[in-house]
């Protein structure tokens, strides 16, 4: 999964749920210029704030590693 795809699913996952960006950003405790470049695919957040800003959606994060 790239970072495009990523955002799309937080992007989704925050419209499903019917909350704005800055509700996001509070309650994540991150700028809202966070949260839309993590819906964009821009930037590069820390993996900390992925993980914050997923917990306030119920999303979970993983990872798959490929040899």
């Amino acid at each position: 999964m790239n970072t495009k795809d990523l955002g799309a699913q937080i992007k989704a996952r925050r419209q499903a749920l019917k909350v704005t960006q800055q509700e996001v950003a509070d309650l994540a405790d991150v700028s809202i210029n966070t949260i839309v470049a993590v819906e964009r695919g821009t930037g590069n957040p820390q993996i900390e704030t992925l993980l914050s800003i997923c917990h306030v959606l119920g999303l979970q994060l993983t990872t798959q590693l490929k040899d």
